[in-house]
């Protein structure tokens, strides 16, 4: 058994310890209510955008352009472009686990896969197990924002217009309530006729009569400006994902130093009080020695 001062070491270590995971723990709370507002507060914009594509596709069902899905089958293989949303830090739990797993998987499609990497850990892990990056953007995980979002987009519909891409996906952390997160695949070009023409844009009042100067125009400008409302919204959402789980996982270590200091006091009044005993042991059998010694005299 460890000796009274190593113990009393190792709980002033859980205890340093346990002061900053505190810390990170209130960080990362200050941080998701930040990205939250900023997310509620451009959800409207992309919303009147998304529903302005809507309109288009209603009224015009038979309208063909490169932005929409081809009905007629293509058995070629696909040229896919995925943005994979990691993150810059660790101890975040299995946040950048199951994100590199998904892509690992979504890899395994037949045809050429192109990786668009943001966060500092999924470009580490890439290059170390030797697969490929096409592009990566620094410092787009921190404090997303929307020219972040838009120097992402821009990237790969450029490569898209320019028939390079068959198909860009996002690969994100989506969260399903305020305790579970899950990896998420989203495919944002081509875009689903059906899916748009099922979009409810009762909540967007502006209505549109003409088209100025063609629907072609308007689909030209208005889709660009949706895949980048589209990566800043996985943006935002992985980011609240991440400090969401680095709060749960500051909590458990901070839990789990509570219980090893209750254990380690524990353990420190035993040696402690082992201790004062040998020291009263060794104090009586003195005081007999000496009575001994003076009954012989």
């Amino acid at each position: 058994m460890a000796g009274a001062r190593e113990i009393q070491v190792r709980m002033k270590s859980i205890q340093d310890t346990m002061k900053i995971t505190n810390a990170m723990y209130m960080i990362s709370s200050a941080k998701l209510k930040k990205a939250r507002k900023n997310l509620e507060n451009t959800e409207p914009y992309f919303r009147m955008l998304k529903g302005t594509a809507a309109r288009i596709v209603r009224h015009l069902p038979e309208l063909e352009h490169r932005y929409f899905e081809s009905e007629q089958t293509d058995e070629k293989p696909k040229k896919r472009g995925y943005i994979v949303v990691s993150a810059d830090k660790g101890l975040a739990g299995a946040y950048n686990h199951n994100i590199v797993k998904l892509t690992e998987e979504c890899l395994k499609q037949e045809g050429e896969n192109l990786l668009f990497i943001v966060g500092e850990l999924g470009r580490v892990y890439f290059t170390q197990h030797d697969i490929p990056i096409y592009k990566e953007f620094h410092y787009a995980v921190q404090d997303p924002n929307l020219t972040r979002a838009r120097d992402i987009s821009d990237c790969v519909v450029s490569l898209y217009d320019a028939g390079e891409l068959d198909e860009i996906y996002i690969i994100y952390t989506h969260a399903v309530n305020s305790m579970q997160v899950e990896a998420k695949v989203n495919r944002l070009l081509p875009l689903k006729k059906k899916a748009l023409a099922a979009v409810d844009v009762s909540d967007v009042y502006a209505e549109y009569i003409r088209m100025v100067p063609t629907p072609i125009d308007v689909l030209e400008n208005v889709v660009p400006s949706c895949v980048a409302g589209y990566v800043y919204g996985a943006l935002v959402e992985s980011f609240c994902c991440e400090q969401n789980s680095r709060m749960m996982a500051m909590q458990a270590a901070t839990d789990n130093a509570k219980k090893m200091l209750k254990e380690l006091q524990i353990t420190y009044n035993r040696v402690r009080q082992g201790a004062i005993t040998q020291e009263i042991t060794e104090v009586i059998a003195g005081a007999k020695a000496q009575k001994k010694r003076r009954k012989r005299k």
